[in-house]
């Protein structure tokens, strides 16, 4: 799972059943799942408030493959060392909160854990630079954050692009919201190798099969990149 080497696809948690977690866990993993995109939203920098470290290690102990855990929370640095004790293998903060800046990368790495960092569709690339030499991976928000079941935003392909083509950033880059069978080539071809999908895995009446399609798709695009 090195950067820049294969399509990797998360299947968002959050549009699992919680009632049923690990049939929800085993059902993407026999798909084909290659992480487990896992959303913790604290109800101050999104409206929204979901799981915290505890529900984490709950899912780290019926899972096989690494988590790909999102803070969107004001103190990623705070609630770091929780969050790799629960089990998260990448860790991502967004760059627009209260501890957005470079030393929340340092210290997640000196956790043991992956630092990624994630940034909001109306937030300029360029605000990533100085975390760029210090992060496996970018998340570039497709939609705003907080809430599921969003409408993809096309214009922030451009920033996916500037990633690769301005800033020369080579570790994953990861694209989140509206991921479907009809966004995720283009987000592909745009220099995105790691794409997390809710529903479109999840509410899909296979999800091996929708797995494999998204995927076929982007391997697909991915070679037309420039």
């Amino acid at each position: 799972m090195e950067g820049g080497d294969g399509i990797l696809i998360a299947p968002s948690l959050l549009s699992a059943d919680f009632t049923r977690l690990r049939e929800e866990v085993e059902t993407v993993e026999r798909a084909g799942a290659d992480l487990l995109h896992v959303d913790v939203m604290d109800g101050h920098f999104v409206p929204n408030l979901t799981l915290g470290p505890f529900l984490v290690d709950a899912i780290r102990r019926v899972a096989t493959v690494p988590l790909d855990v999102h803070l969107m929370i004001d103190e990623p640095a705070r609630y770091a060392e929780a969050f790799v004790r629960a089990g998260a293998s990448f860790l991502t903060y967004h760059v627009e909160c209260a501890e957005g800046s470079p030393a929340t990368a340092e210290r997640i790495r000196r956790l043991g854990a992956r630092p990624g960092v994630s940034l909001r569709p109306r937030t300029p690339v360029e605000a990533l630079r100085d975390h760029l030499p210090l992060v496996d991976l970018v998340l570039v928000m497709s939609v705003e954050p907080g809430f599921g079941g969003q409408e993809f935003m096309p214009e922030v392909l451009r920033k996916t692009r500037a990633l690769r083509e301005e800033l020369s950033y080579s570790g994953r880059v990861e694209m989140d919201g509206g991921i479907g069978p009809e966004t995720v080539g283009a987000c592909a071809e745009a220099g995105a190798d790691v794409f997390v999908a809710g529903s479109a895995v999840f509410g899909a009446p296979d999800p091996a099969e929708a797995v494999r399609v998204l995927r076929a798709r982007a391997t697909g695009r991915a070679g037309r990149r420039r």
